[in-house]
């Protein structure tokens, strides 16, 4: 992630984006935990899915919206926390 180091990403369980195919998904990194909810979409002209997320951050609740892409083996896109921070990551995929 570009906002937080490895350490902090694999703090309580290790970082995770999961997709599932009936627009439903979570995604867990440090101690944000949250669904989210997708459909498909374009980012900067390249097949995409949009997401909003709603969750806790240590037990606060925390809410906001993002994208993510595939770019060859690995998923990259952005979190961008309601009235917070913005953060690109990179994942590697697993079918």
């Amino acid at each position: 992630m570009e906002r937080w180091d490895q350490d902090f990403v694999d703090a309580d369980v290790p970082g995770f984006f999961e997709i599932k195919k009936n627009g439903l998904g979570v995604f867990q990194f440090g101690y944000v935990r949250c669904d989210i909810e997708w459909r498909e979409g374009e980012h900067t002209d390249s097949p995409s899915i949009e997401f909003s997320f709603q969750g806790f951050d240590e037990m606060e609740p925390t809410s906001g919206r993002g994208w993510a892409k595939l770019d060859g083996e690995k998923l990259t896109g952005e979190f961008m926390f309601l009235h917070g921070e913005t953060s690109g990551f990179t994942a590697d995929v697993e079918v």
